[in-house]
């Protein structure tokens, strides 16, 4: 799986000739957006910074969008999505936390998640996490500190912090790291992984270039 990192909680994830988006960044927002083909898009909550769905519309292939609660299965992609909330926005609203199987890799996004609210079903269901997508930067989502206890809680093997930098609290990333004992980690283009290769980590922090 290759995965790719377009700024806010935009992300690009392929394996093979598959391609899911999660909350791309819409035209209509103050942020710049990014454009690409992907067979499915997710998206957690109602808002420009994270529903674009638009932007991953391609020539051939209209994108299968995936915007809230509910089970699905899509080219042997199985997505469960789940509801929570945040305040992105200044404005209490659905947030959808997703858990996705893909590439024999078990994915948790956390989306806009605000609060403490992983616990009961929603922490059975983010059990045995490959990869976490976390949101770090406060201001309606969670801060740099509870998401670095989140992280640890879900046992996660690797760990990309989100919605960071152009959102949130300044040195929002900067706390995250230092409350994971990862101060000064660079951070890198892309990351490319395999189940065989994510075995052996234990809560790895992922910083990606935006």
């Amino acid at each position: 799986m290759i995965i790719n990192y377009n700024g806010i909680e935009s992300f690009k994830l392929q394996a093979g000739n598959f391609v899911l988006a999660f909350n791309p960044i819409s035209k209509k927002s103050k942020h710049k957006e990014i454009r690409f083909g992907a067979d499915v898009t997710c998206v957690s909550a109602s808002h420009l910074d994270f529903d674009g769905v638009d932007q991953t519309d391609s020539k051939n292939k209209k994108t299968f969008v995936v915007d809230g609660p509910g089970e699905y299965e899509i080219a042997g992609v199985f997505i469960r999505g789940m509801r929570s909330e945040t305040e992105y926005g200044d404005k209490k609203s659905i947030n959808t936390i997703y858990s996705v199987l893909m590439d024999n890799l078990n994915i948790g996004f956390l989306g806009a998640l605000a609060g403490n609210g992983i616990e009961g079903e929603l922490r059975g269901v983010l059990n045995n996490i490959d990869i976490l997508f976390v949101p770090i930067g406060g201001e309606g989502v969670l801060n740099a500190e509870l998401a670095h206890k989140i992280s640890v809680k879900l046992g996660a093997k690797v760990i990309i912090p989100m919605c960071y930098g152009e959102v949130g609290e300044k040195d929002a990333l900067k706390k995250f790291l230092k409350a994971s004992g990862n101060e000064g980690l660079k951070a890198v283009d892309k990351l490319t992984i395999k189940k065989s290769e994510i075995e052996s980590k234990d809560g790895e922090v992922v910083v990606l270039k935006f």
